[in-house]
């Protein structure tokens, strides 16, 4: 699955150009970076920070949540949104991919081209590297310069996750589009209070738009509401896979999920911005 998307790719160290050599990846200088026996490829090097990176848990109950098909509009909306503005060339990289799910959807819309997996967790890795045939999954910190050459994506997917402005306008081609994917300000809007979840920040937009600004133009929005009526079983595995779940107490979650009355009516509420790049000044 790497050999498709090695092409792309940069040594994180000095720069250079990737090869596949056997179970590692390599550079003209020597420079090594291992295959794990999940398909995935480890690039980071150094002092590695991995505590924002999703938990085991946390990719079980995103991979629980999603199979189950309840974002699924979400996941065609991007991919309509890709197949629509991708350029004829390039590949299709997903900064912040997890278990690969919505880069899936995009690659079936979009047939022969590489998608390049970049998440920092490596539990999430090892399912993106098996979510679609021509993924290639590397462990990443996408607020470092990413191991991707100048000027060869495609599409770049940003769903819920850091936004590197610089590094995106770097690696997009010319006529290569940005897509970011954020929480709109209802999102589960009817468990914040019960649950006593985390609220989405009222200025996301605003935010999104001065991070991007001066590299990026909005090419446009679209917004997605989605009705959904879940278990009690559903609505742990949906705020365990979110960021409540780095700040709630588990048993106290736990028993406030166990007092919501099924089916619970859940407000999943997104937004979907399309960016082109801007023209260097």
């Amino acid at each position: 699955m790497l050999a498709d998307v090695v092409p792309f790719l940069r040594c994180p160290v000095c720069g250079d150009g990737l090869t596949l050599d056997r179970r590692a990846l390599r550079c003209p200088a020597g420079h090594a970076f291992d295959l794990a026996r999940q398909g995935y490829a480890g690039l980071l090097t150094g002092n590695v920070r991995t505590g924002t990176a999703d938990t085991a848990a946390m990719v079980a109950a995103r991979a629980e949540f999603l199979d189950g098909g309840h974002y699924a509009p979400l996941a065609e909306l991007v991919a309509e949104r890709a197949a629509e503005r991708a350029p004829a060339g390039g590949c299709v990289l997903d900064a912040g991919a997890g278990t690969g799910h919505h880069l899936r959807a995009v690659l079936d819309r979009l047939p022969g081209r590489p998608g390049v997996a970049l998440d920092l967790s490596k539990h999430a890795l090892r399912r993106a590297a098996r979510a679609h045939p021509r993924i290639g999954a590397l462990t990443w910190d996408v607020w470092r310069p990413l191991p991707v050459r100048t000027g060869t994506v495609g599409v770049l997917l940003d769903v819920f996750a850091p936004r590197n402005a610089e590094e995106f306008h770097r690696v997009l081609r010319p006529d290569g589009v940005l897509i970011v994917v954020t929480p709109a300000a209802r999102h589960l809007r009817e468990l914040i209070g019960p649950l006593e979840l985390l609220t989405v920040d009222p200025r996301k937009a605003e935010r999104v738009a001065d991070t991007l600004g001066g590299r990026f133009r909005a090419a446009g929005t679209w917004p997605l509401e989605l009705p959904l009526r879940l278990t009690r079983s559903e609505v742990a595995a949906l705020v365990a896979m979110g960021p409540s779940a780095w700040h709630a107490d588990p048993e106290a979650l736990r028993k406030r999920v166990e007092a919501l009355a099924e089916p619970v009516p859940v407000t999943a509420a997104f937004e979907v911005r399309v960016f082109d790049v801007a023209p260097e000044s």
